[in-house]
């Protein structure tokens, strides 16, 4: 049984915060409980809106390097992971306490030799594609993952990979299941038909136009802008010379890419921080995302990272009977984020994992 004391953020006010024998947060004060913390800055786990767990820079990977996957991300503080496709089936992660809890879109879907190998789904013909995420839906956690646009080789720069009409079938399919869809979109010109089927996020986003970012903003469309990510563009474009168009495209987007965080945080468009771990994005740097977006201008770049992205994916503020998710820092990490590195405590359903 433990007792916290700090600052509960995103409040001003310092409160007392106390965890039970089962790590449960409890309204009344409890006897002889181990204070933890006598001051510091108390935050709502943070959350990795996106990311891939069971998935390394060679493809897939065994369920131990998953569990170190997350295990890495949990001890940086992220304690919920929305895990935006993996070729592996990590469900059996889900039931681990000691690991973050992980929301799944189970595979991402795409078309034959557009995207990487190995990793998605691919529908032969792009009418199967409700089908397809109707199947996704029923495996995964509340979300499907759509790959909306990538190189087409034919064409020698990134292009849409769906119809708009089978777009908004297949979003109305997920839909009706209860899910909600996002996409992986680098470009400009998947987005129309992506956002007009009433998609509920966009994932990377560089390519987004004012209109585009307006629209976002009136349907209540998400951006996770994956920053850290997305400097990887300019090594895409190295590797990519033998489609020049291609290259200049990235490059352009990369280019660009703080610019449009800045116009969807001013126009109203929900912001969050993923980090796209997996792939070439090591595991444990949600605190690099979240400084990323505050260099672009998200004027709550922390946040983006805790309690609104909590609220956004259906997990509550703190309050007594829930699990105790909770990172304490030093120092207030909105004003120095450079605290969010070395979190004085981390603690997942209220036991302490870091300390």
């Amino acid at each position: 049984m433990y007792r916290l004391r700090g600052v509960l953020l995103p409040g001003e006010d310092t409160v007392e915060l106390f965890v039970d024998g089962d790590g449960i947060l409890v309204e009344e004060p409890i006897a002889g409980a181990e204070t933890l913390v006598d001051g510091g800055w108390i935050v709502p786990g943070l959350v990795d809106a996106h990311c891939h767990v069971g998935l390394g820079p060679d493809g897939p990977v065994d369920l131990e390097e998953a569990d170190a996957q997350a295990r890495r991300d949990r001890d940086a503080g992220a304690l919920l992971l929305r895990d935006c496709g993996s070729p592996v089936d990590t469900s059996a992660l889900q039931a681990r306490d000691d690991l973050p809890e992980i929301i799944r879109a189970g595979r991402h879907l795409a078309r034959p030799k557009r995207y990487i190998p190995g990793l998605a789904i691919d529908a032969d013909d792009p009418a199967l594609l409700p089908d397809l995420v109707a199947e996704q839906a029923a495996v995964g956690d509340g979300w499907v993952k759509l790959v909306g646009d990538w190189i087409d080789r034919g064409v020698g720069d990134l292009a849409p990979l769906w119809p708009d009409d089978v777009l908004r079938a297949a979003i109305d399919a997920a839909h009706a299941a209860g899910a909600r869809v996002t996409a992986h979109v680098f470009g400009t010109d998947a987005l129309p038909g992506l956002i007009g089927a009433g998609i509920d996020c966009i994932e990377h986003g560089t390519g987004l136009t004012d209109d585009l970012i307006a629209q976002m903003a009136q349907r209540g469309t998400a951006l996770v802008p994956t920053l850290i990510n997305v400097d990887t563009f300019p090594a895409i474009a190295d590797s990519a010379s033998r489609y020049p168009t291609y290259a200049a495209h990235m490059r352009e987007l990369h280019a660009g890419a703080h610019d449009v965080v800045r116009r969807a945080v001013e126009a109203g468009v929900p912001v969050f921080a993923g980090t796209d771990a997996g792939g070439g994005i090591a595991h444990g740097r949600i605190a690099d995302e979240i400084r990323a977006l505050a260099a672009a201008g998200h004027t709550d770049a922390l946040g983006a990272a805790s309690w609104n992205a909590r609220a956004w994916l259906g997990r509550p503020a703190p309050h007594p009977g829930l699990p105790a998710d909770l990172v304490v820092y030093r120092t207030d990490p909105r004003s120095d984020l450079a605290a969010l590195d070395t979190p004085a405590l981390v603690m997942l359903r209220g036991r302490v994992v870091a300390a």
